[in-house]
């Protein structure tokens, strides 16, 4: 199994009382994380809404949260992330939210910890640029500039 980072987690107002985000199963990737609404909040269909997850977090540098839709969500209610997948850096100290869109055809209701999506903590890679003069100078390879559906169906 990985090791593990420590993140440190401060709960606002809002969300005190909440679980924290949590692995669901021994060997998931992302943490759920919970609504923080006070009351239940009806999204519409084809609405979008920040929901606030009543938490901030402080990654240590190196490091991002990829915050991303919950698959039965969006199986079952059409439920998903207008921003998929959003980005939370190591920097950022303000309140986790998700921008969530009803793509689904009935009104959904979010109530308060309602497991809304899923949090997943990875390392960033930096790069640096050697800008070429030309296309041309690029190495070559089989695609080449082949875009949009040029590997198949």
């Amino acid at each position: 199994m990985p090791e593990s980072i420590k993140v440190e987690l401060a709960w606002l107002e809002h969300g005190r009382g909440l679980e924290p985000p949590a692995y669901q199963t021994d060997l998931s990737a992302g943490m759920d994380l919970p609504a923080a609404v006070r009351e239940p909040v009806t999204l519409l269909p084809l609405e979008r809404r920040a929901i606030p997850c009543g938490l901030a977090v402080a990654l240590p540098p190196g490091y991002e949260a990829q915050i991303r839709p919950r698959s039965g969500l969006a199986l079952r209610y059409g439920i998903s992330m207008a921003n998929a997948p959003g980005t939370i850096d190591a920097d950022y100290r303000g309140e986790v939210q998700v921008i969530l869109i009803n793509l689904g055809g009935e009104p959904f209701i979010i109530t308060r910890g309602m497991r809304i999506a899923q949090m997943v903590i990875g390392p960033v890679t930096r790069v640096s640029w050697r800008v070429l003069p030309a296309i041309e100078k690029l190495s070559a390879t089989v695609r080449g500039a082949g875009g949009f559906g040029s590997t198949g169906h």
